[in-house]
């Protein structure tokens, strides 16, 4: 990961460790029920991967995380009523849910997950039916949400992300200069967020931008 320290890997295990351990305490609260199935799914897992490894992430920003999550269920439950073979239905509900993110911009990988529970999630989670999606992932999708956000005004991360524009940039001698591989860390520190991309992808992502910057001067 882009800019990720030893202290923001840390940061990211604790902030993990608080965000599923709370959504799971006040759902169980809310919902008022012992049954583990009833009031935490295993989707919320891989979303605070996302949400406290990498919150500078377009996949880990609440709309993606509350959304995906709920759209993805709605698009399972409605697969498992209709489709009565489940290794079919597992299929479609998931590739169902890629596209219904897509479209609502909303694409959270584990939504994939979320879909797929309600497909084969077993007796209980079939009974649940419509309200599937709403109790317990939408409940659980924004109790890790908030965590989330209180969390990172501690940790001093962006979240929601928004990019900051009080960097300051440095007057080079000329664009077309080209960086060494050290100034593209100078810069991941001067941010201090982690990004889920390689530093080497960065770099040539840079390059082809300064590439494309010449060619159209040149026109």
């Amino acid at each position: 990961m882009a800019g990720a320290s030893l202290g923001d890997r840390l940061i990211a295990c604790i902030g993990g460790t608080a965000g599923i351990a709370i959504t799971a305490l006040v759902t169980q609260y809310a919902l008022g029920t012992s049954a583990a199935w009833a009031w935490l799914v295993a989707p919320m897992g891989a979303s605070a991967v996302l949400i406290f490894a990498v919150p500078a992430s377009p996949l880990a920003q609440p709309w993606p995380v509350i959304g995906g999550n709920v759209v993805s269920a709605l698009v399972g439950v409605g697969v498992a009523l209709i489709v009565p073979w489940p290794a079919i239905a597992s299929g479609i509900a998931v590739g169902g849910a890629i596209l219904a993110m897509s479209l609502l911009r909303c694409l959270h990988p584990p939504g994939g997950a979320a879909a797929l529970t309600a497909v084969i999630g077993g007796p209980a989670v079939v009974a649940t039916g419509w309200l599937y999606p709403l109790f317990p992932v939408g409940l659980n999708a924004v109790i890790l949400t908030a965590t989330g956000i209180l969390f990172h005004l501690v940790s001093k991360h962006s979240y929601p992300h928004r990019p900051d524009r009080d960097v300051p940039i440095p007057v080079r001698d000329s664009d077309d200069q080209p960086f060494h591989p050290d100034d593209l860390d100078a810069a991941l520190a001067d941010l201090g967020e982690t990004f889920d991309i390689e530093p080497e992808d960065l770099g040539q992502l840079f390059d082809r931008v300064r590439y494309h910057a010449a060619k159209r001067r040149r026109v």
